[in-house]
């Protein structure tokens, strides 16, 4: 078999699948596990050599269901200052 279309038939089959977590197409069904996020480890996967990565996924990026309360009466407490 050569190159061309012949290989393509082999690509049918699914490795990764949608993470519950972190809502990519990051889990490896083989592996069980996130390459995105880590899942099912506790923690989140995170590395100080990628900054940018750690700005998208950090906490105040997302919906923030649970700190949203806190958060919107905080700032709208507090007065604007103008010069």
């Amino acid at each position: 078999m050569g190159k061309g279309i012949g290989g393509f038939d082999k690509r049918k089959n699914k490795t990764n699948t949608m993470c519950v977590r972190s809502g990519r197409r990051s889990f490896h069904l083989q592996k069980s596990r996130c390459s995105a996020c880590a899942y099912p480890a506790s923690r989140i996967i995170k590395y100080n050599w990628s900054v940018k990565a750690i700005r998208r996924k950090t906490t105040g990026t997302g919906r923030m269901q649970y700190l949203r309360r806190r958060f919107l009466t905080t700032t709208a407490a507090t007065p604007m200052v103008t010069r």
